[in-house]
């Protein structure tokens, strides 16, 4: 199984479309809205970006198709959800960005840098 470290940094698309699909599965249109949203309309995902995006997320196995929803009126919605190597490796994401924001702060603040 591949070490979700070995996937990163993710470019911010990347980041963005597996954001969006931590807490819901949704289709295109919804993950492009998503990525407005918790951006608060700083990043737009054009489609594009999005399909180029997805297509290598999938090949990646970050991302899983899921097919038509029950009672969504338009059959060309397809639907994507995390998938478990894509939780890991977001979460890995999280994690090495809080680690890029605390040192970040620190150099504003005037400290110096631990050495590990």
């Amino acid at each position: 199984m591949m070490r979700p470290n070995s996937l990163l940094p993710l470019s911010p698309a990347a980041f963005h479309i597996l954001l969006a699909l931590a807490a819901e599965e949704l289709h295109g249109y919804g993950i492009m809205q998503e990525a407005a949203r918790q951006s608060e309309g700083q990043y737009r995902l054009g489609p594009g970006t999005l399909y180029d995006n997805l297509q290598r997320l999938l090949e990646r196995q970050l991302v899983q198709p899921v097919g038509r929803r029950s009672g969504d009126d338009d059959p060309r919605r397809r639907y994507y959800r995390l998938s478990p190597l894509g939780q890991a490796v977001l979460s890995a994401e999280v994690a090495r960005l809080e680690s890029v924001v605390r040192e970040a702060k620190l150099r504003l603040h005037g400290a110096k840098p631990r050495r590990t």
